[in-house]
């Protein structure tokens, strides 16, 4: 939207108003009254504009912006939803969805015309080459009839008074652009405005990779928590599981371990300092992640994997996709490891999910974090990360967000969310004796396999 403004507009408004400039300084010097007389239809049109900017017309602009936008969306969700509409044979409502769309946006559009178009028509008529010659024959003519004119003089009026009409027809023509751009920039303001997530002003040096989480609560919104105080402690060496029903919070509660937001209230501790002291560079040299919404580049696989560790030795990357099971699927692209990803090849998601572990494995970072890193993996590839994982711990704190009963099995450490709290935590066996929450959902799990 601000693109035509920029691009075309100086452009079009310089050669718009140079030529009449020009023409209304010549008819000055032949005859000045007349000149004004000739001025009186751009007068006319100039003085409509202001009728356009009412806060009526205003609002309906914002209104017309919503409603293409709910067009945009609904056009979208149909789309891209469409396998699942034919499949469960709700076209007809998400037909509905979409024809509601069109049908307010058709009614706000008609508002917004007929609140113009009697401004715009004047405006037409006021610019007219037949009421500008209508304004400057009846004005020349006077004079003409009065003697302070010679009827020569008249001709250059009237071949160069259509051309001072221009500027105002341009400013029309460009009016709706002017203000689509206008909104577009504060749209555009208004996303550059939410404040980044600080850094600190003097950065402070984590001492060891231990993870505490001290009464944390979170809520995306001012008036919804998701996370209700949370008191953690991720040891090093250590695997923590945490489990619970969809909407309890996981999900959002190792997002705060990368920091990709910081808790309402409370903190997270990373090597005795809060993540808010550490420097971005630092944190993300302490923690890596892989998370289920796997994002890969348009690169070759190695520098995918090599995302972490740009200078990483080929011989390292493949010790890394060793370790996630996808050294074998890699070998079988075009180019192998030099194969770009979205170009010449394209991978499944339990593949792309492989390629992110890999990746994660490679940084090395003393913390990891897991979200449902092998949600889309086969059991084989799952057991051979599963190995993985044992042999790189060592000392690493590793936080999973697991589903999967052997994943919560090899934990050491099982913390139950539910409502955004911790409602139970310990060894698996221990929570199984204890018949609450926990043994609930394993024996769900069962069920279920």
């Amino acid at each position: 939207a601000v693109h035509p403004f920029i691009a075309h507009t100086p452009g079009e408004l310089v050669s718009a108003f140079v030529v009449p400039l020009v023409s209304l300084i010549y008819l000055f010097t032949i005859d000045w009254r007349l000149t004004l007389i000739t001025l009186i239809p751009v007068v006319l049109a100039v003085a409509l504009i202001p009728l356009m900017m009412t806060p009526t017309r205003l609002r309906e602009q914002k209104e017309f912006d919503g409603a293409m936008g709910r067009i945009a969306s609904s056009v979208v969700e149909f789309v891209q939803g469409i396998a699942v509409v034919k499949a469960f044979g709700g076209s007809e409502r998400a037909h509905r969805r979409f024809l509601t769309a069109v049908d307010d946006f058709v009614g706000i559009f008609s508002r917004l015309v007929r609140g113009i178009s009697g401004i715009g028509a004047g405006m037409q008529v006021a610019l007219s080459p037949p009421f500008v010659l209508l304004v400057v024959l009846i004005g020349g003519t006077a004079l003409i009839t009065g003697g302070s004119l010679a009827p020569s003089d008249l001709l250059p009026f009237l071949l160069l008074g259509l051309g001072l009409t221009a500027p105002v027809a341009a400013l029309g023509h460009g009016f709706d652009e002017l203000q689509a751009a206008g909104r577009a920039v504060g749209r555009i303001r208004d996303v550059l405005e939410v404040p980044p997530l600080a850094e600190p002003a003097h950065p402070v040096a984590p001492q060891g990779h231990r993870v505490e989480l001290r009464g944390v609560r979170f809520g995306y919104e001012a008036d919804h928590e998701v996370l209700r105080g949370i008191d953690l402690v991720l040891e090093p060496g250590t695997v923590t599981a945490i489990v619970g029903p969809s909407g309890s919070g996981k999900s959002t509660l190792v997002q705060l371990l990368p920091r990709f937001f910081d808790p309402t209230h409370g903190s997270v501790v990373l090597g005795g300092a809060d993540l808010r002291e550490i420097g971005s560079r630092e944190l993300y040299r302490m923690v890596s992640f892989v998370f289920q919404d796997v994002r890969l580049l348009r690169a070759s696989v190695a520098d995918n994997i090599a995302l972490a560790v740009p200078h990483a030795d080929r011989d390292d990357v493949i010790r890394a996709a060793r370790l996630a099971n996808i050294h074998d699927r890699i070998l079988e692209l075009p180019r192998g490891y030099d194969t770009v990803i979205g170009e010449e090849a394209g991978l499944s998601g339990g593949e792309a999910q492989r390629i992110s572990l890999a990746r994660a494995l490679l940084a090395d970072t003393p913390v990891l974090v897991l979200d449902e890193a092998t949600s889309f993996a086969d059991p084989q590839t799952e057991q051979a990360v599963r190995r993985a994982l044992a042999t790189l711990g060592g000392d690493r704190t590793i936080l999973v967000i697991a589903h999967r009963l052997e994943t919560v099995a090899d934990a050491d450490t099982v913390v139950v969310l539910e409502n955004g709290s911790i409602v139970e935590r310990g060894r698996p066996t221990e929570l199984l004796a204890q018949n609450g929450k926990f043994a609930a959902l394993w024996q769900s799990h069962r069920s279920a396999i």
